[in-house]
């Protein structure tokens, strides 16, 4: 199969999983900066790109995070890190999905993961998507806290919107659309500060 059917069959389906949002030049500069050409990516390490394609195709390693509007896959910079870790790519399912306790969790984590969809982390681990996970749902949970309103309460609140702050990237308006509505960003972060400023 050549370069272009692969490139073509990946293109494909990353519209399956994203629906067909056209990338506008604001969003091209969004992902200039956050990611990185999945060529260029696979020369630095050595790799084969067709082979990439083949193993994201494959549910072996996540789809693109991105298809800039010129049709470059765009991958984050640590986009083989976790099947270095694992030992292999071969390893990374068993490894990824034994992070959590729960096997039918780690499944659907995992298929998660292969989507490319984990935009919404500089950098996508099983710590750091439970992390996420754990503060998004404390965030949004803290009004009905018992002490809510309270001074201690704040602060715990703005803690874990800043540590959240820090996780998560800006998001841009590609990704409003092919997740059909405001980020965990929007409404974890800005609506809160917004909602419960800082005392």
């Amino acid at each position: 199969m050549s370069d272009t059917d692969l490139k073509q069959q990946l293109a494909e389906r990353f519209r399956k999983v994203n629906g067909d949002h056209p990338m506008t030049d604001a969003d091209d500069a969004y992902v200039n900066a956050q990611f990185v050409v999945l060529e260029e990516l696979c020369a630095v390490h050595g790799r084969d790109s067709d082979e990439v394609r083949r193993l994201m195709l494959g549910q072996r390693l996540p789809l693109p995070g991105y298809v800039r509007s010129d049709g470059a896959e765009m991958v984050p910079a640590d986009l083989f890190a976790l099947a270095d870790e694992a030992g292999a790519v071969d390893r990374l399912e068993a490894w990824f999905t034994s992070h959590w306790a729960d096997p039918i969790t780690g499944k659907a984590e995992w298929a998660a993961y292969l989507s490319g969809q984990y935009v919404c982390l500089h950098s996508v681990t099983p710590a750091t998507i439970q992390r996420k996970e754990y503060l998004t749902s404390a965030i949004s949970a803290a009004e009905n806290e018992p002490d809510a309103g309270s001074a201690p309460w704040a602060a715990r609140l703005h803690a874990r919107i800043d540590e959240l702050d820090l996780l998560e990237p800006a998001f841009t308006v590609y990704d409003r659309l092919r997740f059909g509505g405001p980020t965990s960003r929007d409404t974890c972060i800005a609506a809160m500060r917004a909602r419960f400023p800082r005392p």
